[in-house]
């Protein structure tokens, strides 16, 4: 078996890492392909042994398991450009944000006849095999070939299937959830700093509380309000502390961030299927290479926020609807 990742930003340097130290596949077996080689990501990788191209359909030629790791307007362009390569031993993976299986299969379904496509969400925690991963099976995908990716993504962590339609749920919470953690971390540790710890150890006795706590809640069948309780003596510190983060809003915060997380990924699946890029969107390195394309030529209408858009497919409307 061969991996293969279009774009080497963060979250296909996290796999690869997290898939190397699993031993699930040797660096050589993979490949990655990005139009910027300067990236850190693209050294990194490069570092690591991994096949680096500037070429997509170079990628996909070397690949059974081809991962779709580019922002979800780039994918209606790399779908265009790598559609006539694919064959029928692909197993496409989308891990753009928002991006629904059925509109991959729209695309695909020009140049097969039954591509198998796959849709997941992961988060950066598989650098260090702790990542959340949840996946859906398109229409063309057969039981192997999701038995194939949890034995992939089952190496860097969390692994489970569920109905497509939770999937953007899925982002709002695990997928953005290491950014809410590492924000609610620096926090801490700044309360820490403010109350005379060093920073170097306020960071690590935080990171210990936030690890240990999710361990706990793990391991146990206790709701997490009861582990909380269990922290909080009568009249003591810890209680009032809560006290603090209620007043705050601390709970319907993280609600909302959820939420905000969830709407947004919808947002862009919206604009993916505009088939529009903003030219502010995207490198100009990749912005360069669209505009090589045929056909493709810079929108003199405007977009919702005044500024005019890149048509990747002039010759027809979007034909969507809002949910």
């Amino acid at each position: 078996m061969s991996v293969g990742f279009i774009g080497a930003g963060q979250l296909a340097h996290a796999l690869v890492k997290g898939f190397t130290a699993a031993g699930v596949i040797a660096t050589h077996r993979i490949t990655a392909s990005s139009p910027d080689t300067d990236l850190p990501t693209v050294t990194g990788l490069r570092k690591m042994g991994v096949n680096l191209t500037t070429s997509n359909k170079e990628t996909v030629s070397k690949s059974d398991v081809l991962f779709l790791a580019v922002k979800p307007h780039i994918i209606p362009f790399v779908l265009d450009e790598i559609g006539p390569d694919i064959e029928d031993r692909h197993l496409i993976v989308s891990c753009a944000a928002g991006v629904t299986i059925n509109s991959i299969e729209k695309k695909l379904l020009q140049y097969r006849s039954t591509p198998k496509v796959m849709r997941c969400m992961t988060n950066t925690p598989v650098v260090v095999r702790e990542g959340a991963t949840v996946y859906a099976t398109g229409t063309h995908a057969e039981v192997e070939d999701g038995k194939l990716l949890e034995q992939l993504m089952a190496s860097v962590g969390f692994c489970t299937e569920v109905e497509e339609d939770l999937i953007d749920a899925v982002t709002g919470l695990s997928g953005s959830g290491p950014a809410y953690a590492f924000t609610a971390l620096d926090a801490l540790a700044d309360g820490g700093v403010k109350m005379g710890l060093p920073r170097r150890l306020a960071v690590r006795l935080g990171a210990q509380a936030l690890l240990g706590a999710a361990k706990m809640l793990l391991d146990s069948e206790q709701h997490p309000g009861q582990l909380k309780d269990n922290v909080c003596s009568p009249g003591g510190a810890t209680i009032h502390a809560l006290h603090v983060l209620e007043s705050g809003g601390f709970r319907s915060l993280l609600i909302n961030a959820v939420e905000a997380s969830c709407i947004r990924t919808r947002e862009l699946q919206f604009l993916a299927d505009q088939e529009r890029i903003s030219p502010a969107a995207i490198k100009k390195t990749t912005l360069d290479k669209v505009l090589q394309q045929p056909g493709v030529t810079v929108s003199g209408v405007a977009n919702g926020n005044g500024r005019a858009g890149l048509s990747l497919f002039n010759n027809r409307s979007p034909g969507v609807k809002k949910n």
